[in-house]
């Protein structure tokens, strides 16, 4: 299965500030007792999403203003604590294709590149900007371009930073590993094939 080429994320945006967000409030640790990824989205910032009656309080992500949105913002050092892979699925299946915030925890950067998230850096008077507008429209258009490095939404647009690794990665389609891995398939086997160790 050949993976897309991934230049840019469009949608609206909805901003869950703070830093140092670590893995554990973004997926709590007693949702991964799981086989598969599939539902974790339901889970994502649950225990700041709910009281301990899981009744829902307060926050961006139970605002309907915000429903569907698909750009996640946030602050300094996202995605720190333990490296759960968890954490970006949770991201994932709850529908968000790009995250935006000052800065990342690198185990999860480089999570959410292998499922296909970008993730970019904007300075903190810039996403202070972005999330203004998307309070005073949360329809307004949000367009994380990964080519140009550069965050649109509405008639405005800053730059963005995305390591040149990941974000070669995203544009030549060669974000997740096991995809390559699987669509080399042949040419591994043929490779095997030749080596004297793996002949029976």
């Amino acid at each position: 299965m050949a993976l897309d080429k991934i230049t840019e994320v469009s949608g609206t945006g909805v901003y869950v500030p703070g830093s140092d967000i670590d893995t554990d409030r973004i997926i709590p640790a007693r949702f991964m007792k799981c086989v598969t990824f599939d539902g974790l989205g339901e889970y994502l910032f649950y225990d700041v999403r709910h009281n301990s009656d899981d009744e829902e309080i307060p926050h961006p992500l139970n605002d309907e203003k915000f429903k569907g949105a698909n750009i996640l913002l946030s602050g300094i050092n996202f995605g720190c604590g333990s490296s759960r892979e968890h954490a970006p699925q949770a991201i994932y299946r709850a529908g968000f294709r790009a995250v935006i915030a000052q800065s990342f925890a690198e185990i999860f950067f480089g999570n959410c590149t292998t499922l296909g998230i970008p993730c970019v850096a904007a300075t903190g008077e810039d996403i202070e900007k972005i999330a203004e507008a998307i309070k005073a429209d949360p329809k307004i258009k949000v367009t994380v371009d990964v080519e140009k490095c550069r965050v649109f939404y509405g008639e405005e647009n800053c730059t963005v930073h995305i390591p040149d690794s990941a974000r070669d990665a995203l544009l030549s389609a060669r974000w997740d590993p096991i995809g390559e891995l699987l669509d080399a398939e042949s040419q591994i086997e043929a490779t095997a094939s030749e080596l004297s160790y793996f002949k029976s």
